[in-house]
């Protein structure tokens, strides 16, 4: 069988766990060699060990001058970037009332400043037809209590999409967001502390907000990637792909 992205190169940032990893993972496994980018170099280092057909940059999304490291490197072994999964990112859960300075400059920072500079800095490396993947979340069309500001965050990555597809339209690249659901990542659990009985109870009141009765695993959001990111999807631009388990339907 053809694997959809062989000889593809594919850039992953926040790679090296949850969603990011199983997506490097994924692109991998399709034949890409996928740099994959992360803030903590041990971390990067076991990523790296685990996708195999791999190269690893340590790099912070929200630092400009890193961005053009990593490019310039990208640029220098490969010369060209087929895919750009822009995933770096996080949050917590402050409830208004609360929310101060620090926390909505960190939030903006990594899901807003880092995905814009990320994408604009990487469109001279882009190949025609490139695919950019943005991550989303159900978060960003829907209410949270305590989420605000990565509800907000999240929803203007959305609003990136839909305006880079028109001034990307004569490069025939193509702009897509995937908005997760719940999905069983240290990212989601962490949002409960660290007592294993609470991360628990946090999965267990997710899933009984799904149809489907169950939180994501990281390899399901990662298919969908491996779906925007190869020919399948070559006449998908612009859309908005809830992989959710239906949450955001009902």
């Amino acid at each position: 069988m053809t694997r959809k992205l062989e000889g593809k190169i594919a850039l992953v940032t926040g790679g090296t766990t949850g969603i990011g990893l199983a997506t490097a993972k994924r692109f991998a496994e399709e034949g890409a060699h996928v740099y994959i980018t992360g803030r903590r170099q041990a971390e990067l280092d076991a990523a790296v060990a685990d996708v195999g057909n791999a190269t690893g940059v340590r790099v912070d999304s929200t630092q400009l001058d890193q961005l053009d490291a990593l490019y310039a490197q990208i640029g220098a072994e490969k010369g060209t970037l087929d895919v750009l999964f822009a995933n770096a990112g996080g949050g917590s859960m402050v409830p208004l009332g609360e929310i101060s300075e620090a926390h909505y400059d960190d939030t903006f920072d990594r899901n807003v400043k880092g995905v814009l500079f990320t994408v604009q800095k990487a469109l001279p490396l882009l190949a025609k037809n490139a695919s950019i993947i943005l991550t989303g979340s159900t978060a960003g069309s829907s209410g949270t209590a305590a989420f605000s500001v990565y509800s907000a965050s999240k929803a203007a990555v959305r609003a990136f999409a839909r305006s880079w597809i028109l001034d990307l339209k004569d490069r025939n690249v193509r702009v897509n967001t995937l908005s997760p659901g719940a999905t069983k990542t240290p990212g989601l659990v962490g949002l409960a502390g660290p007592d294993a009985q609470q991360q628990q109870g946090l999965l267990d009141y997710m899933a009984s907000q799904v149809p489907i009765g169950r939180v994501g695993e990281p390899v399901e959001i990662a298919n969908a990637a491996v779906f925007l990111a190869s020919d399948d999807a070559s006449f998908v631009n612009g859309i908005e792909l809830f992989v959710d388990g239906g949450q955001a339907q009902v």
